[in-house]
């Protein structure tokens, strides 16, 4: 058995995974959450059991300190000769990465320069691989890039209108986002559908906390929802998406902001679905108080700024074949899914009242007779961060 590590390392948390690489079986998963916060803990789940413990973990170099030290204790491994290959979960690969790459020390580095596109991520994943360096200094460890995927697009399509220079010096350009589930997805609705992903255009609809959509022409991401950050695109849990950058500079002044990072930090965290409700960032608990006209508002956003970036893309590519939705809200939200489809009936598109209900499992719920494939396909990243990982490193 080939034992290998995904990780996914955030600004206050490490979740694992840990394969068997040859069938792709999931043995034991857990994650370290809360890092450098009051009430820090971490969780193991392994064979149908779950360990679960309260622990000051101060940051990530100790939570991969203690995932180790568990795995050990806890019998997943023997030792830690049995881990043959990690792979990692980075944010930001700016214009270096296409692909996924074997983790050196000038990867590395790159890694840390490139910092200040994923200021929240890419220093906390570099500190993860230099922390499973130093127990496991000869293992082989892969980063896989969120934005690979989307280096495909072409220059219309991630080139802003600004002085050329901006770009050419400062590498002012869309990145995207979510390249990783984008890529799963696409590729597992292909395999659904019986045909070759070259031969379909598709629209993956990545809804969870973060949200965005990508136009997926022959394989390849043409275009995306998130730009230079996942800020940008549609309406999001607590990220405001797309907005004119004249009313950042207003509302500066009239909040007497001076410092445009504050600015970014209410675009992230007091937006969206929490800033237009006042309730909350949860779809779940705008569902149960859709009464309220506010909340109904909110909703309303939610759906128009999807359903315009589906719009375009259709557009861009000529038609689409499948429209897939995945993560969070897509998996447990079927009156969203059902909504948003709906505004594609002239189109063609036709929902099963039946199959739309389902709910966190592989699906098309469209009509036999429907134009256009409506399709809910449970992300797995760590799958793709796995394969990748296996393929890089000859494991």
């Amino acid at each position: 058995m080939t034992k290998v590590l995904a990780i996914n390392a955030g600004s206050s948390s490490v979740k694992w995974k840990m394969f068997n690489a040859q069938n792709e079986q999931v043995i034991a998963e857990g994650a370290a959450e809360r890092i450098g916060i009051k009430g820090s803990n971490y969780q193991i789940k392994y064979d149908g059991k779950k360990i679960e413990e309260t622990i000051e973990i101060k940051n990530q170099e100790q939570a991969v300190s203690i995932i180790l030290k568990a795995m050990i204790e806890l019998g997943i491994v023997a030792s830690y000769d049995e881990i043959e290959g990690i792979g990692h979960r980075i944010v930001a690969g700016g214009e270096h990465f296409a692909q996924s790459t074997l983790i050196t020390a000038d990867v590395l580095n790159k890694i840390y320069d490139l910092s200040e596109f994923a200021p929240l991520h890419n220093p906390v994943e570099a500190r993860c691989i230099e922390a499973f360096e130093k127990v496991l200094p000869d293992i082989p460890q892969v980063a896989v890039f969120d934005t690979s995927f989307h280096k495909t697009m072409p220059k219309e399509n991630y080139l802003y209108s600004i002085p050329m220079e901006y770009y050419e010096k400062y590498g002012a350009r869309k990145y995207g986002a979510h390249g990783t589930s984008h890529r799963y997805v696409s590729q597992r609705a292909a395999d659904i559908l019986g045909q070759d992903i070259k031969d379909l255009r598709l629209i993956t609809v990545h809804m969870g906390n973060g949200i965005s959509l990508t136009a997926v022409e022959n394989g390849q991401s043409i275009d995306t929802s998130m730009g230079f950050s996942p800020l940008a695109g549609v309406t999001m849990s607590t990220r405001s998406g797309d907005i004119d950058a004249s009313l950042m500079a207003y509302l500066m002044e009239k909040l007497e902001i001076e410092n445009p990072q504050e600015m970014i930090s209410i675009l992230n965290g007091k937006s969206g679905l929490l800033g237009l409700s006042g309730l909350s960032s949860d779809m779940r608990d705008l569902e149960d108080n859709i009464e309220n006209p506010q909340v109904k508002l909110t909703v309303d956003i939610f759906v128009n700024r999807i359903v315009k970036y589906i719009s375009q893309y259709i557009t861009e590519m000529g038609g689409v074949d499948g429209i897939v939705f995945t993560a969070g809200i897509g998996e447990n939200n079927p009156w969203l899914l059902d909504r948003i489809s709906n505004k594609f009936a002239y189109l063609g598109a036709k929902v099963d009242p039946e199959k739309v209900e389902i709910t966190r499992q592989e699906t098309i719920f469209s009509a036999e007779d429907s134009r256009i494939k409506l399709m809910l396909v449970p992300t797995n990243e760590e799958i793709m961060i796995i394969r990748d990982l296996v393929e890089i490193a000859n494991l």
